[in-house]
């Protein structure tokens, strides 16, 4: 065991601490230098038009402070090693732009704060992710509508507790996909909606003395809103919270509907092949084909899952005040849930558009399978008038007796039905032998569910035109969130230009 002064030796007797450097401070100067310097940078110029409008600046100290921000060597700080000269990326930004304006330059901090500039560099990196992901999901969606066009009369049969239930559609579970996947959408631009709003002007946490205007920089920065309460915008942290929840269901959903199509693959299920390109070879079996890109989405996006967690557990009992230096650990974690779900959904996108279906297997398997028969109570219900439970109680007994006979569902006949309705009503059944073959027909099944949301083709095509409506929509929000950003950010240079003190 160390002692104090064996301590101090090794670690260094002034701040910062060996030990403190390597797991602190050099990880987050990295991050901050790969991921940060863009919207710091932003901020100093928004700042600085800002101290100028509201004459807390004059023009010649701004002109310098200006000259200051575009002499900065970007590319060498992001090139920089972490020493320990300087506690972070902040305070040696701070420290070349003094250098280089002179004193002055420590105006360009007047009434702002490390917390206030530091919440609002996050917000500006996530939205810019967000944007990022969104569009990574609308074109999947875009491709799953497409397939489930395609699609629309392919009929299979859906499962219930992994178990034969009824006939559908692949357009019907592949839509129900898509709206699971728009839910996703939803929940992403309302993560956005909370997300791109501006903590500057909250200062430490009661704003400032000095008349500066927060609306001012909210325009500036393309920020949407205000996080009004100045306590709040520095001491909250569920923006962050919002979108790895987003994020954690987004790849939870994503990852169902990826082991269903992993399953689809198996020689014994026989419906889907995955194109060349997304498939790996055996190094020792000839034949096999793997699906890996399947089985990289669901490992990758439990992955994902798994740092969105990460975000909401460090989140957990911190105090409601300056998270500024929690943060520094906890959005990474967030940045690469995002970027894992948004490269899985475009994997996902291609995997899908290259996909070749045997629509044969799937058909056959619904003739003679079992998952037509609620249809055969529907249909004795409408012809024999009875109850449906004792439809049921009827249409029970006859697959009972198939089975153990080793009948297919398409092998009954009509003179078995008879046989069990004798035992359970006392007579034959009026039904004809027209009506109980449609009865057991997969097609007919399906194309009678014409109801909102069934899986009957024109009700789907139908719900695939209004669902693409929906889509552009939302790709036009995301071309005007796009956009707004970008163009505040590019009228900060532009906003600098002939700004000069001539020195």
């Amino acid at each position: 065991m160390r002692n104090r002064e064996q301590i101090l030796q090794e670690e260094g007797a002034v701040f910062p601490g060996l030990t403190y450097t390597e797991a602190v401070l050099k990880p987050a100067f990295n991050e901050a230098k790969a991921s940060l310097l863009g919207p710091m940078m932003a901020i100093n110029k928004a700042h600085l038009i800002m101290l100028k409008d509201q004459g807390l600046v004059t023009e010649e100290e701004a002109s310098q402070i200006a000259d200051a921000i575009r002499g900065l060597d970007l590319e060498g700080l992001r090139q920089a090693e972490y020493t320990g000269q300087f506690e972070d990326l902040f305070f040696q930004v701070e420290s070349d732009l003094l250098e280089a304006a002179g004193d002055i330059a420590g105006n360009l901090h007047l009434a702002r704060s490390r917390n206030d500039m530091g919440i609002s560099i996050y917000r500006m990196v996530l939205r810019e992710k967000l944007q990022t992901t969104i569009r990574g999901a609308l074109a999947l969606k875009s491709q799953l509508l497409a397939f489930a066009e395609e699609h629309a009369e392919t009929i299979m049969i859906g499962y219930t507790h992994t178990q034969q239930a009824q006939p559908t559609t692949l357009a019907h579970y592949i839509m129900a996909v898509a709206d699971s996947l728009d839910r996703d959408v939803r929940r992403l631009q309302a993560a956005y909606a909370n997300c791109n709003r501006s903590s500057m002007g909250s200062a430490a946490l009661t704003t400032s003395g000095f008349n500066i205007s927060r609306e001012r920089m909210q325009e500036l920065l393309g920020f949407d809103e205000l996080i009004y309460n100045s306590y709040d915008a520095i001491g909250g942290a569920d923006y962050v919270g919002e979108i790895a929840t987003a994020v954690q269901l987004a790849a939870i959903n994503l990852g169902r509907s990826s082991q269903d199509f992993l399953l689809w693959c198996t020689q014994e299920f026989g419906v889907l092949r995955v194109a060349d390109p997304y498939v790996q070879i055996s190094s020792i079996m000839p034949q096999k084909r793997n699906p890996v890109s399947f089985e990289h989405m669901r490992s990758l996006l439990s992955s994902c899952v798994g740092n969105t967690q990460t975000v909401l557990t460090m989140m957990h009992n911190t105090p409601f005040g300056d998270i500024v230096d929690t943060e520094d650990d906890m959005q990474p974690y967030a940045w690469k849930a995002l970027a894992v779900l948004d490269q899985m959904y475009r994997l996902l996108s291609c995997v899908i558009g290259t996909i070749h279906v045997d629509k044969d297997v799937l058909r056959k398997r619904t003739e003679g399978s079992f998952a037509t028969v609620t249809e055969l109570a529907d249909t004795l219900v409408r012809t024999d008038n009875l109850s449906f439970r004792k439809a049921h109680h009827i249409v029970s007994g006859v697959v009972k007796r198939a089975v153990s006979e080793g009948l297919a569902a398409n092998e009954i006949s009509l003179a078995m039905v008879n046989e069990i309705a004798r035992q359970v009503i006392g007579r034959d059944l009026s039904i004809t032998e027209e009506a109980f073959r449609s009865s057991l027909d997969p097609v007919h099944f399906v194309y009678i569910r014409t109801l909102p949301g069934g899986p009957a083709p024109d009700e789907i095509r139908s719900t695939i035109a209004d669902r693409r409506s929906r889509q552009q929509t939302q790709e036009a929000w995301l071309r005007d969130s796009q956009s707004k950003t970008e163009e505040a950010l590019s009228h900060l240079d532009a906003a600098l230009e002939g700004w000069s003190s001539g020195q």
